[in-house]
């Protein structure tokens, strides 16, 4: 195993780190934007108000370790998706402000703004999420002459049926994590309803995923190539089957704990079966797989991998560490405070 292939599996860490765990957040602030009673209101912001910078910093963590491993896609990527990465980040912005701004605002009004602003500034980012997964899958128009890469990419472009598609499935696959959250963070009523929110998500997540895969097989039939004699594949796919069907057995049997760590394992299990499909391409070009951004044509210098790894052997465990005992700190179940949000 070389340097490149530890760089692409670091990469992926971090990114199901951050969907795993930024990712009930974001689901949560969507079932916000049907919460009516104050009091549930009250109970979802401070389910996560400790909790969700911290689950963010997965997200910076991964796009600076896309910038050191891999510049050339970090540049590919971030300059096409310029106009949707700019809303995403005026979403998450609007997001963050509304913890402290609803806290403090005296008018129903005005909290009703914030509420609003909360659960677009989650549901956004939960959509263009799996927008740009749905993008890369795609393939992008990444061309190489002479040496020089260049890909013409509009931001209509991108808002293509299929990549929707995508965008769709991570919605529906956050909003029912965090019901699955949610239910150990409340009690009575609330909880009841979230769980009939976790059965109608669960069906949809299903019948969606189902037409993402039938759709993959004529938008982006390469991922397919030899993906059966992979043993991992079948790992995974293993893996993701039992995950997604114990879900509604563990909320039925009130083991939401257990049911939290299924949805766990069926966002990891998905972001892996995708990374094992691109494997060893980062960006598919849609002009020609051969002009594709490899973990090899576009990664950094052997020593500047090296130097990366052993910051990230020193930053990555502090990380995970801090995270451990933050949830360890906020465990159970919500309590309101006059010092509550």
């Amino acid at each position: 195993m070389d340097l490149n292939i530890i760089w692409f599996l670091l990469f992926m860490v971090l990114i199901i780190g951050y969907a795993v765990l930024d990712g009930f957040d974001l689901g949560v602030g969507v079932l916000h934007l049907f919460t009516k009673d104050e009091n549930e209101k009250r109970i979802n912001l401070n389910a996560i108000g400790p909790i969700w910078d911290g689950n963010e910093v997965w997200l910076l963590t991964g796009g600076g370790a896309l910038f050191a491993a891999f510049p050339i896609v970090y540049a590919t990527i971030f300059s096409g998706f310029y106009l949707a990465f700019m809303l995403l980040l005026t979403a998450l912005i609007f997001r963050a402000v509304s913890f402290e701004f609803r806290k403090y605002t005296e008018t129903p009004k005005n909290k009703k703004y914030w509420d609003f602003t909360f659960a677009i500034g989650s549901l956004l980012p939960a959509l263009l999420y799996g927008v740009a997964v749905g993008n890369i899958l795609r393939g992008l128009p990444v061309e190489i002459v002479d040496g020089k890469i260049s890909a013409s990419i509009s931001f209509l472009g991108l808002l293509n049926p299929y990549s929707i598609l995508i965008g769709l499935i991570s919605l529906v696959l956050f909003t029912m994590h965090g019901a699955i959250y949610m239910t150990m963070k409340c009690d009575g009523l609330q909880r009841d309803k979230m769980i009939s929110w976790i059965n109608k998500t669960w069906i949809v997540l299903i019948t969606l995923y189902l037409v993402a895969t039938i759709a993959s097989f004529f938008e982006a039939s390469y991922l397919f190539t030899g993906i059966l004699k992979n043993p991992i594949f079948w790992i995974l796919f293993i893996l993701l089957f039992a995950s997604i069907v114990y879900i509604p057995i563990a909320v039925k049997a009130t083991r939401f704990g257990r049911a939290f760590l299924a949805s766990s394992v069926t966002i990891t299990t998905m972001i892996g079966l995708a990374a094992l499909s691109l494997f060893p391409r980062l960006v598919p070009s849609s002009i020609n797989l051969a002009n594709s951004l490899t973990i090899y044509n576009a990664s950094s210098s052997e020593k500047t991998l090296f130097t990366m790894l052993i910051i990230a052997l020193i930053g990555v465990p502090i990380v995970v560490i801090y995270t451990i005992v933050i949830y360890r700190i906020f465990r159970g179940k919500v309590v309101i405070t006059p010092d509550s949000y």
